[in-house]
């Protein structure tokens, strides 16, 4: 009877056990709806899709973790990452001094600058200069915000959530111009000449980044994890065609 009862136990440990190892830690990924190419909303499945999305699907399933995407604002990213809401932010986030202060970066995984686009009637290839005094958009939170600002040259440079948001503005005449991330920026109006603007020809940033994933100080085993993943996927070409995929 006792033999019997041992021998049940037993088995219970080990459905247990093998239930334990068959769970998988859940990764929950921050990303923005408006990052287009990097990261936004399928207009036909309503999933979550882009570059920064394939390549934080990539990684986890690289570690051997399922993957929960959250959606947020990107103002929002950074402060969901240090409250513990999210695990991972992949996103067309850039590594700065300021933001390294906060949160920790992965290895770079892609570099660009900003972009200045107008109204598509609007013929000319302005420079800096030629829009002094005038109002402009820049995204809230980029790097390039703060850098426009800093030139003592427009009129008001308005911070906008979104850059679609941003495009209409630009449209209505409400600014001259607007900066976006490049990459989002010119995959948008490729997709959709619609859209009434237009990048400024020979426009040179005033700022070039790299892109990261990144996670919160205290988490340096994702991090680490996270790391070797993407040098793997440098080494065999998966980095590469995920971006290419997006005309990255």
């Amino acid at each position: 009877m006792i033999s019997r009862v041992i021998a049940h136990c037993i088995a219970a440990i080990g459905i247990f056990a093998a239930s334990a190892a068959m769970a998988k830690e859940t990764i929950t990924v921050g990303i923005t709806p408006t990052g287009v190419p990097f990261t936004f909303v399928d207009a036909a499945t309503q999933k979550p899709t882009g570059a920064m999305v394939d390549l934080a699907t990539a990684i986890a399933a690289d570690i051997g973790a399922d993957v929960e995407f959250q959606i947020n604002a990107f103002p929002a990213l950074i402060p969901a990452l240090t409250t513990g809401k999210i695990n991972l932010i992949s996103a067309s986030m850039f590594v700065t001094t300021k933001r390294q202060e906060i949160i920790d970066f992965s290895i770079p995984v892609y570099a660009y600058g900003e972009a200045m686009f107008v109204a598509a009637d609007d013929s000319n290839d302005y420079t800096i200069d030629q829009l002094k005094g005038q109002n402009v958009g820049a995204q809230i939170g980029s790097t390039y915000a703060d850098a426009l600002q800093a030139l003592g040259v427009f009129g008001q440079v308005k911070l906008y959530d979104s850059i679609a948001d941003m495009m209409r503005d630009v449209v209505l005449g409400r600014i001259r111009a607007g900066f976006g991330d490049r990459p989002i920026v010119a995959y948008q109006i490729s997709r959709n000449p619609k859209l009434g603007v237009r990048l400024v020809g020979g426009y040179r940033p005033l700022h070039e980044g790299e892109v990261a994933l990144a996670v919160a100080k205290n988490n340096s085993q994702l991090l680490n994890a996270v790391n070797t993943s993407i040098a793997k996927f440098e080494k065999n070409g998966e980095l590469a065609k995920i971006l290419s995929k997006y005309g990255l």
